[in-house]
């Protein structure tokens, strides 16, 4: 699927097309949004250069696809391959996926996920994960509707910030 296109559509009116440096104040605005929407504003510390460099800069850490209807930015899903060792095949994880309130209700969000899934499978992924918040009920009630299935039996684990730095130091100091 060649970058900078863009992608047609079954949905009258909505296109895809894959995010370019230029859009990284867009992808910006779209993940600050999302943060708004999922109650983390303060979550937020990346700006428009890191993003621009993260994305978009010699080592891409993840693709971004925009959903625009009419021209006009109305969502976007931002994901990157991870790797099953029990299939030995990549995998594609979905981290982020939003649509603005004023475009909701109009299949943007099942244009961004079925694209994806046939993105998926073009690159022979094994999989096509993602996480939503616990009490985040129409995001859950849709996925279900697309087929998805919870992974309940698997609780999500995360090191940020200091402890992060403090299980990094422990190695440091181990070799010392």
């Amino acid at each position: 699927m060649a970058h900078g296109l863009t992608i047609a559509t079954a949905q009258p009116g909505v296109a895809l097309r894959f995010a370019q440096a230029s859009d990284a104040p867009l992808v910006l605005a779209f993940i600050r949004e999302l943060a708004e929407y999922e109650q983390l504003p303060h979550e937020v510390l990346a700006d428009a250069d890191t993003i621009a460099e993260s994305l978009f800069g010699e080592t891409p850490a993840a693709e971004v696809l925009i959903a625009e209807v009419q021209g006009m930015p109305a969502g976007f899903a931002l994901f990157f391959h991870n790797y099953s060792t029990f299939l030995g095949r990549r995998g594609l994880y979905l981290e982020d996926l939003f649509v603005r309130p004023a475009y909701r209700g109009k299949g943007i969000g099942r244009v961004l996920m079925s694209f994806l899934a046939k993105l998926s499978v073009e690159r022979d992924c094994g999989r096509f994960e993602w996480s939503v918040l616990d009490w985040n009920t129409p995001a859950i009630d849709f996925y279900r509707s697309l087929g998805a299935r919870g992974m309940d039996e698997w609780t999500g684990q995360r090191l940020t910030g200091p402890a992060l730095h403090t299980l990094a130091a422990q190695f440091d100091n181990a070799i010392h």
